[in-house]
């Protein structure tokens, strides 16, 4: 049952990411990955950070360059980017074969969440609007009952703009027809709900579903447990 807030600025609407908020951690299906395909973690890490560092210096009007960028916004096709993350690796030490890549690295978040799921169902069955809002490595998302559970889907890769972009997060705001500030987004990434708080957002930081339930009742105005 939904509580009457009553407060200029209510949140009416959830927008939760897909890996490591529906799914499960993006840190288990990274290490299982990378224990499978002898790449020390460690260097995986460097290569990611490097590029995150290397588009920030480069990025033109808030918006990122570098491999990642392009492949969240659907610039560069998985293939390309799977024999750049290899190259890299193995310029950093972790060898490892560059077809197939991708499916391999994102075999775990085949695995969904099921108490962010029944969250996310709560939510909407109290007239909360509800979309998801995920960046996409050309992973495929079995949507099944995403009409029913979702007013609104955006992923990076189909329309072009990434998180953190500002520009993402006002387009999902839009597509819910609400300001962003009657928004709140989950995400288990800082740097993404930084950036929503930046865009007029309310932003819960993903660690567990405890946690996070916790976090949104009060803005929800919603018994979520």
């Amino acid at each position: 049952m939904r509580h009457d807030v009553g407060m200029e600025g209510e949140v009416r609407a959830l927008v939760v990411d897909w890996g490591g908020v529906l799914t499960q951690p993006l840190t288990e299906s990274t290490a299982a990955w990378a224990e499978a395909d002898g790449v020390d973690p460690a260097h995986f890490g460097q290569a990611l950070k490097g590029w995150r560092v290397l588009a920030q210096a480069e990025a033109g009007d808030g918006v990122d360059a570098g491999p990642v960028a392009a492949l969240e916004r659907g610039e560069i096709e998985v293939a390309e980017f799977e024999v750049l993350l290899a190259d890299e690796l193995g310029r950093l030490g972790s060898p490892v074969t560059a077809q197939g890549l991708l499916g391999r690295l994102l075999a775990g978040l085949e695995q969904p969440e099921p108490r962010m799921f029944d969250l996310v169902r709560t939510a909407k069955a109290a007239g909360v609007r509800t979309a998801l809002l995920s960046n996409s490595w050309g992973n495929t998302y079995p949507r099944q009952g995403w009409d029913t559970l979702f007013d609104a889907v955006v992923i990076s890769g189909e329309v072009g703009m990434r998180k953190p972009e500002d520009r993402i997060y006002r387009h999902t705001a839009a597509l819910l027809d609400l300001p962003t500030s009657a928004c709140v987004m989950v995400d288990d990434l800082p740097w993404n709900t930084e950036a929503a708080r930046a865009a007029g957002m309310r932003a819960v930081l993903h660690t567990d579903p405890s946690a996070t339930a916790a976090e949104l009742e009060p803005l929800l105005g919603l018994s979520l447990a």
